[in-house]
């Protein structure tokens, strides 16, 4: 029988040692979990490997931007590799996915843990045996219920629950059969089998091979007829007595807990892959190299003496214990591990930081949760291995991750909704629009504003998610200019989206207008200088291997009501970066603004980190006059730090310095006086149990918020009713505030 790779073909390959890719012949060996690499197809026929990459516990990973590229995580470094096209990818990274699924915990035990004892065994089955009894005890309950139900279809609905019941108690009965036969199996084994190699148990030595196929004794009985457990294991030399036991012990179990109309023992079949002579056929010499399932215990190259390893980013790699779950702690004991006392003491420490929780009334003080800036550092997500193991085993490459349950530990005090006002962080930098008399400055200074409205929105170097808004949830707050507040008039601005700020202060709303998909839309505007920003935006996330993408779809809308300009912007998609280690943000991607009564357009592109050199946060702008197509102003550097410009007659100026630019703080009015539905009285539990790392408190409020919205979903179903928005209404594709300042402020123009 002749070995078979799963896949196998020609990729580049980067290394580090000629700074650029090499084509490299490629080998997936499914049974190994290996990938294994030569130099050409010659030479792999000839068996001469350059290196090869161990699957088990790898992770593939890929970049959103680049549609050919991905990577292979493990042993600590991060190999690259690129396809011909993005169809080549998605088979490559589609077969890796699915070996490295098979090899998750073939044969190996977890080299931090002690190797489990037979009695360990013994009572992880005796536990099963307990388990049973209870469902025993429970169908014999419904079954019960069923005699005695006069109502024939409720009679009907418990029969069915009761069949599926009974079902599921023969697997169970069965299964725990199967383990004590492998009990008996694992006694024989061990007899036979000194020490593991590289973890993987082998068979007994003096096991007699030939060409690469393990030698069994034929069956005494035709090659049709199943074989038993004992004739499986151990050839014509018969069941052993562990064996026997345990085969005696599970009929034993199913005699003693079975009812009378139990199905019989499941049929136990031969190996995989036994042929007519009592073999069974391992991978060996053919036309191809040697293939063998001794794993070597760190992925190799044939130069690393030379320091030949691929791009090792202390930011991307992982060591394959990264993802390894730290124990067998359930999903909800890793978060509620962190539950730290109760809302009684009158403090909390927030990074090293003291804040008051506590009124002298001994209510809660949620105003100064929400204002405090500080955020708790996840630290190396590591140390949450179980909740990441368990959420990378519900995704793969691709796929979209918008019902996928994010644990509550990586939340962001504060909702999505709120999130968007840090648009207007440098509120002065936004109304000063209007204050330049030339279009050409007018889109200059627009692109100032948006260029700098990014970094405001982490408040910390680490990756944290906002809640995601409920439907109807809403946002409003408010800022104060640093010029004159007598400029513009303090008159309130009652129709306004915020009705008690004035003429001179600049004020923001939001809603969240649709939860499938999940849009939000916000609108600010400062009326003294007659300028309003009107925008919707929903996301799209997606699973990258080490990273999650998030595009953001939707527009904004700029309306300088003096000069009757609107400026439409777009937005960059969002990246969570490093997720199996300490997970940081980077934008990517390209964005437009345009004017289309001035005719000015401007590009901007937010680079990603190339995974080789390079700098993170990158940013490049070019702002065209009309009709041309050579820029006359273009802007490099970082969102979150320096933007340099250079003009077409080479003049070089600081663009923008976010460092160096106050950052205005945005106002709140108190949560006793916000409605039920404002973003900050939705969510304080939340933010209440996270600041005081009471996880457990944060995760049951939040479900409960999650519920409450799931039920008014199916009411509304129910009643046929459709969602009506308080703040916004849509228009074709996009959605505008219902009462913008257009329609209330007479529009002018003093030139």
């Amino acid at each position: 029988m002749a070995f078979t790779p799963i896949m196998e073909g020609t990729l580049s390959k980067w290394t580090n040692v000629m700074k650029g890719w090499q084509y490299r012949y490629f080998v997936l060996d499914d049974n190994a979990g290996l990938m294994s690499y030569y130099t050409s197809k010659e030479k792999m026929v000839r068996g001469v490997r350059r290196g090869c990459v161990r699957l088990r516990s790898a992770i593939i990973g890929i970049d959103d931007e680049d549609d050919s590229t991905f990577t292979i995580t493990v042993d600590g470094k991060t190999f690259h590799f690129q396809a011909r096209d993005a169809g080549e990818r998605e088979r490559w990274v589609r077969a890796l996915e699915d070996t490295i699924a098979r090899h998750a915990t073939r044969y190996r035990w977890d080299p931090n843990k002690p190797p489990p004892t037979i009695q360990e065994f013994d009572k992880k089955i005796a536990e099963a045996d307990t388990y049973l009894q209870v469902i025993i005890d429970q169908v014999q309950a419904l079954e019960s219920r069923v005699d005695k139900q006069a109502d024939p279809a409720e009679r009907h609905s418990l029969q069915t629950i009761v069949n599926r019941a009974n079902d599921m108690l023969d697997s169970i009965k069965h299964t725990i059969v199967l383990l004590q036969i492998a009990k008996g199996m694992v006694c024989s084994w061990f007899q036979n089998t000194a020490h593991p190699v590289n973890g993987v148990y082998r068979p007994p030595p003096e096991t007699p091979t030939s060409g690469g196929r393990l030698l069994t004794p034929k069956s005494p009985s035709s090659p049709s007829s199943p074989l038993s457990p004992g004739e499986l294991f151990l050839g014509s030399a018969g069941v052993s007595k562990e064996v026997q036991a345990g085969i005696e012990l599970g009929s034993e179990c199913l005699e003693s807990r079975g009812r009378a109309q139990a199905r019989p023992p499941l049929p136990i079949m031969p190996l995989a892959g036994m042929d007519d002579v009592g073999v069974v056929p391992l991978p060996g010499p053919s036309h191809r190299p040697s293939m063998t399932l001794v794993v070597p215990e760190r992925s190799y190259s044939s130069s690393e003496d030379e320091d030949f390893f691929d791009a090792n980013e202390d930011n991307d790699s992982t060591s394959s214990s990264a993802c390894s779950p730290t124990g067998p702690r359930a999903f909800v004991d890793a978060s509620a591990e962190q539950h730290t006392g109760d809302v009684a003491a009158p403090r909390a420490s927030i990074s090293g930081k003291l804040i008051p929780r506590v009124r002298g009334d001994g209510s809660l003080d949620y105003d100064a949760l929400y204002e405090d800036d500080s955020e708790n550092d996840l630290g190396s997500m590591e140390s949450h291995g179980s909740v990441v193991s368990h959420l990378l085993s519900q995704v793969k490459i691709g796929m979209d991750l918008t019902k996928v349950v994010l644990p509550t530990f990586i939340l962001e005090r504060r909702s999505l909704l709120e999130m968007y006002a840090d648009y207007f962080a440098h509120p002065d930098m936004f109304v000063s629009i209007t204050d330049f008399a030339e279009p050409r400055d007018r889109m200059v200074q627009v692109l100032r504003w948006y260029v700098s409205a990014y970094h405001a929105g982490r408040k910390s170097p680490v990756a944290k998610k906002p809640y995601n808004p409920v439907l109807g949830e809403v946002f409003q707050c408010h800022w104060n200019m640093t010029g004159p507040k007598d400029s513009c008039g303090t008159e309130p601005v009652t129709d306004g989206p915020v009705p008690w700020c004035s003429r001179s202060q600049l004020t923001f709303v939001a809603e969240q207008v649709s939860h499938h998909p999940p849009i939000s839309a916000f609108y600010a505007e400062h009326y003294g200088k007659k300028i309003s920003f009107c925008a919707h935006v929903w996301t799209k996330s997606k699973f990258l291997g080490l990273s999650i993408g998030v595009h953001n779809i939707g527009q904004g809308i700029i309306s300088v009501l003096d000069y009757d300009e609107e400026y439409i912007v777009t937005f960059p998609n969002g990246y969570g970066r490093s997720i199996l280690t300490v997970p940081w943000i980077e934008l990517g991607g390209s964005v437009t603004i345009t004017c289309a009564k001035s005719g000015y357009v401007a590009n901007v592109e937010f680079l990603t980190k190339p995974f080789y050199g390079g700098k993170k946060n990158r940013l490049s702008a070019e702002v065209f006059a009309p009709g041309e197509r050579k820029s006359f102003l273009t802007v490099q550097g970082e969102w979150n730090g320096l933007m340099e410009a250079k003009w077409a007659d080479g003049r070089t100026e600081v663009f923008v310095d976010v460092n160096q630019t106050q950052i205005t703080k945005k106002i709140v009015r108190p949560i006793r006086e916000q409605m039920d539905n404002e973003s900050r009285k939705v969510w304080k539990e939340v933010t209440a149990g996270l600041s005081m790392n009471n996880i457990e408190r944060a995760t049951n409020a939040k479900f409960e918020i999650e519920q409450r919205q799931r039920e008014e979903a199916k009411e509304r179903k129910e009643k046929n009713l459709k969602w009506e928005t308080k703040l916004f209404k849509e228009a074709g594709e996009n959605w505008i505030y219902k009462s913008p300042l257009g329609a209330r402020a007479p529009q002018g123009n003093p030139h």
